[in-house]
């Protein structure tokens, strides 16, 4: 029999768990993500699987009975183990590779930061990517620190109405309830900074989020000192006209520049995550002017710090102010300067003498970086020609190089399919325990980033075709079932007799497409729809069945994508469809989770070449979903004619009418010529092989090509090392 706990040993597994809650490591942990389920699955289910929240809805009397059990006490010991391990580790790559940014480390700028469903401070593919180059930073233990704010309302949540249009609501997100922790002093004291903003100095706190190894700090201005608007400037993600918008990037740059001096960082490199953080330079520079420098000289000294990256390939997309919003926002801040404000404007501006030129937040950050990158090879031709005018040089000279996106891949991938990778990886003892053992030590974790993994994971000697359809089975079965349940929640009127009527929803045998992201209109949502009587006729070949799950968010602003939306969800109530497409509402990183695992196809079709580079569909491809995209974005890179499919050529009608009709031609011949008719190709035991064989293919070279691992990799070796010059 075991001996109880002593009340030492409680102590330190409840405040060991208490600290793990704390630390987003869990989001891509899978038995610490057990521990906390285990406690409250009911809390887990419904508190956005959020740790903090779970510990907080139980109480420490039931938390320390729990821990009498001495199984899960033992569970709770490994964990906070391998917790401890991986916060101790010093054989890691960043040190190796890196180790001068443990001192001057860099700084990430983002405005928005998409971590995890518990914390929803994003509002979209930006912020997913920069919580995912924060996860790799940590994992690699780069010298690494995020600033970004702290949105108390985050971003929207979505409702659907009686007329199919989407309504938003917010719900206040409580700091003591998320895994944030508030930044203190020396004293124990509450930080707070402060930045000039129009005529008045607005102070903010600061909270952390501990992002395994690395820390990310979240301004916030809601503090009674501040007049309410400027309470207000953190409260939504994007939200607000471009008065709000400024500030917000004022407060971004300029007062994140200050908190990391207060908090005596000294960065090597100021990286900015899109336009929104590039006045920070105006502080970098007004920094070196208060030392003595000239305007010049400062702004000479400031560009070696700084690089770049832009994710817009649209016009529209660059933060524009006009001259007199800019001399408001800035007035006070410029006035205890020596910096000329024309000076300002110029850095703003393509011609910097041109008067009548709004001031540009990309023009500025292009103009003070030492290097700027585009996010895919396509991304940055397109971003050489839209800047070309900048530079006055060929298009191929033009400074703008590209590093592909990635996903960190554990963070997405879905627990089911996490435990049967690994499962594999240990009951298949032939040697390959072995090879990986010396390869990547114990941690599977590393192993899953590299090409050899997926190599010996597809290859049919060690994971048969009968398992991996086994395992594609399970993963679709359990996104109908996710599905059925929202669907249910959704519909507000739901009488005893709808729960047998939603389980008629959705066919666990039918190929299923998905297509989740913001409903940004040059996403083209409803293209496949304009086979509208065609797509019918494929929805009702009870031989061949396909269905459709959609999800995501029109911008509050947006009408045109409300209308996309609106289209969709009536095509779902309303047509022949009906029981075929489904629309999901209230998108967010959970619902994108359980689609890019359950989806058979993963459909992108934007207008090209406005997809800058795209990440939802390489979180598909480590679940056995393939790629059946337009080529643009990464698939231009990733596609290979055999891992996954393309709608159309690598090429593009100029006219915008034109493309939609033939892109909508392309979509549902490829869809009806190749990837219908091979996964329905099954063999005497039911087995589709050549899909399968496609689906190795496609895990084998998209899946740890496209990871943030590499990219964080690659944006050290290319823009954090060389040049640092601390």
């Amino acid at each position: 029999m075991k001996k109880p706990l002593t009340g030492a040993e409680l102590n330190e597994l409840v405040s060991g768990l208490n600290r793990l809650a704390r630390n987003l490591w869990w989001t891509w942990n899978q038995e610490a993500q057990d521990l906390f389920q285990e406690l409250s699955p009911r809390s887990w289910q419904n508190l956005f699987h959020n740790a903090v929240a779970v510990l907080r809805e139980v109480s420490e009397y039931e938390l320390r009975v729990h821990l009498q059990d001495s199984e899960f006490a033992g569970r709770v010991r490994a964990v906070l183990a391998d917790f401890q391990k991986y916060l101790d580790d010093r054989n890691t790559w960043g040190r190796k590779h890196a180790p001068h940014l443990h001192k001057n480390p860099v700084a990430y700028f983002s405005a928005e930061f998409g971590f995890h469903e518990s914390l929803p401070i994003a509002a979209g593919g930006l912020g997913i990517l920069a919580g995912d180059h924060c996860k790799s930073a940590s994992d690699l233990d780069l010298g690494f620190v995020g600033v970004g704010l702290f949105y108390r309302e985050g971003y929207f949540q979505q409702a659907i109405d009686t007329n199919n249009w989407q309504t938003e609501y917010y719900n206040p997100v409580d700091p003591l309830n998320v895994p944030l922790e508030a930044v203190r002093d020396a004293n124990g004291e509450r930080l707070v900074c402060s930045v000039e903003i129009g005529l008045n100095v607005v102070s903010f706190q600061v909270w952390r989020v501990n992002m395994g190894r690395v820390p990310v700090y979240l301004l916030d201005t809601n503090l009674p000192a501040n007049e309410q608007h400027f309470r207000d400037l953190t409260t939504r993600v994007y939200g607000g006209d471009s008065t709000t918008r400024i500030m917000q990037e004022i407060l971004l740059g300029i007062g994140g520049v200050r908190l990391l001096r207060t908090l005596g960082h000294a960065p090597s490199t100021f990286h900015m995550n899109e336009g929104h953080a590039a006045f920070l330079t105006l502080e970098l520079i007004r920094e070196k002017m208060a030392a003595g420098k000239t305007f010049e000289e400062a702004g000479a000294l400031t560009k070696p710090e700084c690089i770049f990256t832009t994710h817009t390939p649209v016009e529209a997309g660059h933060d524009r102010f006009t001259p007199e919003l800019v001399n408001y926002a800035l007035q006070r801040y410029l006035a205890n300067q020596i910096i000329p404000f024309n000076n300002i404007l110029g850095l703003g501006r393509v011609n910097s003498e041109d008067a009548n030129e709004p001031f540009c937040m990309t023009v500025l950050a292009l103009k003070l970086s030492r290097s700027a990158n585009a996010v895919s090879e396509l991304h940055g031709q397109v971003s050489r020609q839209m800047w070309q005018h900048l530079y006055n040089v060929p298009e191929n000279e033009v400074p703008i190089g590209h590093i592909t996106n990635g996903i960190h891949l554990l963070g997405w991938m879905k627990g089911s399919v996490r435990q049967f990778w690994r499962r594999k990886l240990q009951e298949n003892d032939n040697g390959e325990m072995k090879y990986f053992r010396e390869k990547f030590g114990e941690d599977w974790a590393s192993a899953i980033n590299h090409a050899d993994f997926w190599e010996k994971m597809t290859n049919p000697d060690f994971v048969a075709d009968e398992e991996l359809w086994a395992l594609r089975y399970k993963i679709r079965r359990e996104l109908i079932e996710f599905a059925r349940r929202r669907l249910l929640l959704q519909s507000q009127r739901a009488s005893p007799g709808d729960f047998i009527r939603f389980d008629h929803l959705l066919n666990p045998d039918a190929l299923t497409i998905g297509f989740a992201r913001r409903f940004a209109t040059y996403k083209r949502a409803p293209l496949i729809f304009q086979q509208f009587d065609n797509i019918v006729k494929l929805v009702r070949d009870k031989q061949r069945p396909v269905q459709f799950i959609f999800a995501g968010k029109a911008h509050p602003r947006d009408d045109e994508g409300k209308r996309f939306i609106q289209q969709i969800i009536h095509l779902s109530k309303h047509s022949e469809l009906a029981g075929s497409l489904v629309f999901l509402e209230n998108y967010d990183i959970h619902v994108a989770r359980q689609m890019v695992a359950g989806c058979d196809i993963w459909l992108n079709n934007p207008r090209r070449p406005l997809e800058a580079s795209g990440t939802s569909g390489m979180k598909a491809s480590c679940h056995g979903c393939m790629g059946f995209s337009i080529m643009d974005g990464w698939w231009r890179e990733g596609y290979d004619g055999k891992n996954g499919f393309a709608i159309g050529p690598d090429t593009h009608p100029d006219n915008i009418v034109e493309q939609d009709r033939v892109d909508s031609a392309n979509l549902y011949q490829a869809l009806t010529e190749q990837v219908v008719p091979l996964f329905f190709h099954r063999d005497v035991n039911g087995i589709p092989r050549e899909w399968i064989k496609r689906m190795r293919h496609s895990m084998a070279t998209l899946v740890s090509q496209f990871t943030t691992d590499r990219m964080v990799k690659e944006y050290t070796k290319k823009y954090y090392a060389p040049h640092s010059h601390h």
